[in-house]
């Protein structure tokens, strides 16, 4: 009997092709935490040019997130209808011409219709590196894997953060969209060169010449060639996106979507105010730059920990504490003094939970969809998180332009990491995924031989 590739590179050692395949996902998702990030570092700038209040700036932070929801929802279906690679591929395009045209735009309706193509680009591939994450690896290290993806997000933030404070120092703002746009480009032919397409993904809808594609990518990553696609029947070939929304999934696909959609609210906040904040403190945009940098630091090891943790301990427990967590830390964060290095400390701090809860439920969308829905699942999660965290940026402008102070701002809108930790608790998970089909829906599979759930 031909083995099925899935439950091959499920069981198997990773090989260097996988490796690298994941480790281009880590970078594709540090691009997102630059891109989406490259307007916070810019509004200082943007506001002083323009003269622009806190409320209407507050807008133009959130257009890129309006651009991430709907790419996220509508080309998270065309990563399970073409494919993870050309879906990637299209985004890339689609981010680089958006970064590299925001230094024309002369007003805020020509700069958010920019950052809202970026946001675009942005919200369609993370859907589809989700999916890739998963699907390149082993059971043994999907979880950490996917973690490693999601820190890929401050990773980014991180080093642009590094990148733009000396960018600042010597140029403008529009600088930083050309080196991000130059860096996005340059991520097209490695994806071209090191990414083939997903075997789940051909083992399922099994397009023309899937066994080729599957048996050249499985000779790269030294396992033996097979014979005969998988038997999948033709209903299952040609399950749709629409499948996130069936009896055997919906209830999942409600409770992840709250978790991610109240959580990212509390974690924009920080991301996308902190340099506003710390400028109007009176310090430099510079110091500014640094600040976030720090936060960002704070969210890369707080994922990197969380996706080591979660190797062990059950990954839904993890993420319900670090939400938890968060609600206190962001609220800490309001009560912050004028002193960059209490700041920067405090941000840091509060970036590690919030960050490493993002991680977390990335790991659980990657779990809690199969493989014909997993974009789908996850673009329409993350899709309309992102949209519901367009109110981050614009709840806090609204807020203090109403006259609320920092204290009173932070501790509403912490808030949403707590609400989101109850929303998990009711979440059912299985342990693994098996033959790219998530064990905790396989009953609504018949591909699938259900295994018995324990979360």
């Amino acid at each position: 009997m031909t083995p099925d590739p899935r439950e091959l590179l499920s069981r198997s050692k990773m090989s260097m092709l996988q490796v690298i395949a994941v480790a281009i996902t880590i970078g594709l998702n540090a691009l997102d935490g630059f891109d989406v990030l490259a307007i916070s570092f810019a509004a200082p700038g943007i506001a002083e040019e323009w003269g622009i209040n806190r409320a209407e700036l507050g807008i133009v932070l959130s257009m890129e997130l309006v651009g991430m929801a709907i790419g996220s929802i509508a080309l998270g279906g065309l990563a399970d209808r073409i494919g993870r690679r050309p879906t990637i591929l299209a985004c890339l395009v689609v981010m680089t011409g958006g970064m590299l045209m925001v230094p024309s735009a002369t007003g805020m309706l020509e700069l958010s219709v920019w950052r809202v193509l970026t946001g675009l680009g942005i919200g369609g591939m993370l859907a589809a590196i989700n999916a890739a994450a998963a699907e390149f690896s082993n059971s043994k290290r999907r979880d950490l894997n996917v973690s490693l993806m999601a820190i890929g997000y401050p990773v980014g933030a991180v080093l642009g953060g590094l990148v733009v404070a000396q960018l600042l120092k010597f140029y403008e703002w529009r600088s930083i969209f050309y080196f991000g746009g130059l860096v996005t480009a340059l991520f097209i032919p490695l994806v071209l060169l090191f990414v083939p397409e997903s075997v789940h993904w051909l083992s399922q809808k099994q397009p023309k010449g899937a066994l080729d594609k599957i048996n050249r990518t499985l000779t790269r990553m030294g396992h033996p060639t097979i014979t005969a696609l998988p038997v999948v029947t033709e209903t299952q070939r040609k399950q749709s996106a629409t499948g996130i929304f069936t009896r055997g999934l919906i209830l999942t696909t409600i409770l992840v979507t709250l978790a991610y959609f109240l959580h990212i609210t509390t974690f924009y906040f920080i991301l996308k105010w902190v340099p506003k904040i710390v400028v109007d403190m009176g310090f430099a945009a510079s110091s500014a730059a640094g600040v976030l940098t720090w936060a960002n630091v704070g969210g890369a090891t707080g994922g990197a920990v969380l996706g080591l943790l979660a190797q062990r301990y059950n990954v839904k427990a993890l993420t319900i504490g670090v939400l938890i967590i968060s609600t206190v830390m962001v609220t800490v964060f309001g009560h912050v003094e004028a002193d960059l290095a209490q700041i920067s400390l405090i941000c840091a701090c509060a970036g590690f939970f919030t960050n490493a809860g993002v991680v977390g439920l990335y790991a659980i969308l990657a779990r809690a969809f199969p493989t014909h829905v997993r974009g789908s699942g996850t673009g329409f999660a993350i899709g309309t998180g992102r949209g519901g965290s367009v109110l981050a940026p614009m709840l806090g402008g609204f807020l203090f332009a109403a006259g609320f102070e920092l204290p009173s701002v932070a501790f509403i809108i912490s808030a949403g990491s707590l609400i989101a930790a109850a929303a998990l608790f009711f979440l059912k998970l299985s342990p693994d995924i098996d033959g790219g089909t998530s064990t905790a829906n396989a009953a609504t599979d018949p591909a699938v031989t259900p295994a018995p759930a324990t979360r």
